[in-house]
């Protein structure tokens, strides 16, 4: 029996029989091991809505479909269609401003038949490391000052129209996931301290763009006790969760600051000071390593990639993906300004769940098409 079991396990983690189907186990267990903790989170979280975790569990499904679908599609053909891709999501933002749906004071969606809609911005995430890649891919790296602020041109207009909408946290990752591109590219000294040197002025800039809410998230990330019952309230209220919690926290469903709802967007944004104060420090170091598993694995894939265009795209999306979770736990631990940044497949999302898990799908596919060396 035993023997029999061994035989079982050896062929369920066969590398040979996955690459056939193209699925990464290792970056697959590890993405089960998040979605599994944080439909357990959410649950919680979400005041013991059923019917949410249904619907989160749905969106899970469809991007695992498309994570799958994904990984099917070697990245040559990936590469060919990155620039009609980028230019059809460039276009959709541009929809988005003349006729979106809005909500909250923001016009974000584009309305679909049947009800649903999606954020094209979210796409872009995507999309944007996948045009640069492109754009190197046939190039000698490292890149001259002429290609450097070519893609920088391709990088600002998808950014600013993401930011008119407004989505300040969004817009951010857009510009990341392409600037990590360029850095990943060989992006030479010089420029990153030239660019370290005018950061003041661009944030100046910045400041003077931002809208009046937008502002008020930076003061209130200064000191959130000015305004301790209006806009510092959510960080007031996350960290004496955050805080609450100890070391292994007060048990699942028994946090006060969720359950008696001091603590907003507890199901979104705020998820992890729901983890912190129901399991405390240890249930977060959970989490984060989990994480850092997919992280590691990530750069791994990017690492081994077979050319420039698998390896470039590779690392900024993994790089992304990391900065989703260090943006979301740094605002809502009180170090980073609130951008609202869910914290990825863990928040209650839609297109974001989809996006992510599409990312997951392409690096599955640069690691399981690479020629027999």
């Amino acid at each position: 029996m035993t023997e029999s079991f061994y035989r079982r396990a050896l062929v369920f983690t066969n590398a040979r029989l996955w690459k056939l189907v193209h699925i990464d186990i290792l970056l697959v267990g590890s993405i089960l091991l998040l979605i599994g903790g944080g439909l357990f989170v959410l649950y919680s979280a979400s005041g013991q809505n059923e019917a949410m975790v249904e619907r989160q569990v749905f969106r899970l499904i469809i991007g695992g479909i498309i994570c799958l679908a994904l990984a099917q599609l070697p990245p040559k053909y990936m590469r060919r269609a990155s620039p009609a891709l980028f230019v059809f999501i460039a276009g959709l933002l541009v929809c988005v401003l003349l006729f979106g749906v809005g909500a909250k004071g923001a016009q974000r969606w584009l309305s679909l038949p049947g009800g649903l809609r999606f954020q094209p911005s979210e796409i872009m995430k995507i999309v944007m490391p996948m045009m640069i890649a492109w754009y190197f891919s046939d190039k000698q790296l490292p890149p001259s000052f002429k290609q450097i602020v070519s893609v920088l041109g391709l990088i600002i207009l998808p950014v600013l129209l993401i930011a008119k909408q407004p989505d300040l946290g969004t817009s951010i990752l857009v510009a990341v996931s392409g600037i990590f591109v360029l850095f990943l590219a060989g992006l030479g000294w010089r420029y990153i301290l030239g660019a370290a040197a005018f950061a003041p002025i661009a944030g100046y800039t910045l400041w003077q763009v931002m809208h009046d809410y937008q502002r008020q998230r930076v003061l209130t990330f200064l000191n959130p006790e000015s305004d301790p019952l209006g806009s510092g309230w959510n960080i007031i209220q996350s960290k004496t969760a955050i805080g609450s919690g100890g070391l292994y926290g007060k048990g699942w469903m028994e946090g006060t600051q969720a359950q008696l709802d001091f603590l907003p967007e507890s199901h979104t944004d705020f998820i992890i000071a729901v983890l912190a104060e129901e399991f405390g420090m240890l249930g977060c170091g959970l989490l984060i390593l989990a994480y850092l598993l997919i992280i590691a694995r990530g750069l791994y894939i990017a690492a081994n990639a077979e050319d420039n265009y698998a390896r470039l795209l590779a690392g900024s999306l993994t790089l992304t993906f990391f900065v989703y979770m260090f943006v979301n736990i740094g605002m809502v631990s009180g170090i980073l300004p609130v951008v609202g940044v869910p914290l990825p497949l863990v928040s209650y999302g839609g297109t974001s769940i989809i996006t992510i898990m599409a990312t997951f799908g392409i690096l599955m596919s640069i690691q399981t098409h690479k020629r027999a060396r």
